[in-house]
């Protein structure tokens, strides 16, 4: 099942699908690129940021930018 990384559950694993062309650059120094594991660590409320885990590393990134990200989750 497809679902954006701000859709996703604490401690779900996934995936990484798709990211939006805009994005791709930004976020690749974070380990974040198409077919890595990620895991989300913490989900902050009311529009908070989402922490993932990616290869034994813990990132933060703002609700907007995990909208245009996609993961197979499951």
């Amino acid at each position: 099942m497809e679902k954006k990384l701000s859709e996703m559950d604490f401690d779900e694993e996934g995936t990484v699908k798709e990211i939006a062309t805009d994005l791709r650059a930004q976020i690749a120094g974070m380990g974040i690129r198409e077919g890595k594991r990620v895991r989300m660590a913490t989900k902050q409320p009311i529009k908070g940021p989402v922490v993932v885990e990616v290869d034994m590393s813990v990132t933060s990134l703002g609700l907007g930018i995990a909208e245009k990200i996609v993961v197979e989750v499951g």
